[in-house]
């Protein structure tokens, strides 16, 4: 048997019954809605629940807010920074290498082992990170943010959010 060669047992499957097509056959006339009454014409819409509030009406949207002051860091462990074999590591570097996009704010985390020297120059360091780099005799500069206050989006409160 292929799977060409399948189809549904004979008698399993029926014509949809087609109706409406004026008062010869079965199915003329009113259609086998009725008479009359809501049910018996096309104008009730989508998701109308027969006068009681609609359900796309009663779930609460639009909650909550997003920061537009929020600083998002791309995070970088320390295995990595022993994969690059690099003394001197900076965020021009991890581009090139392909850790991270150009632009991004880095954050050293301290995920792995560290077992050469070290320079490293980042936005942001985890206590664990900075303390293993300064245990392998390496240093950690912080690089300062290009901003004090981070700027409000562009736009009005409905844009860009």
């Amino acid at each position: 048997m292929k799977l060409h060669d399948l189809q549904p047992p004979k008698g399993s499957t029926h014509r949809k019954k087609i109706v409406g097509r004026g008062i010869a056959g079965k199915g003329g006339k009113t259609a086998g809605r009725g008479t009359k009454g809501q049910k018996a014409r096309r104008q009730i819409p989508a998701g109308f629940e027969g006068g009681q509030l609609p359900i796309l009406q009663r779930v609460p949207k639009l909650k909550g807010f997003t920061n537009p002051f929020r600083v998002e860091y791309t995070p970088v462990n320390l295995d990595a920074l022993t994969r690059l074999g690099v003394t001197d590591v900076t965020p021009e570097v991890l581009v090139s290498n392909g850790l991270i996009r150009k632009n991004d704010f880095v954050k050293i985390l301290g995920r792995g082992d560290l077992g050469i020297k070290v320079n490293v120059s980042a936005h942001k360091f985890s206590a664990s990170a900075r303390a293993a780099i300064e245990q392998a005799g390496g240093t950690t500069t912080e690089l300062p943010l290009p901003f004090k206050v981070r700027p409000a989006a562009a736009g009005n409160q409905h844009q860009n959010r």
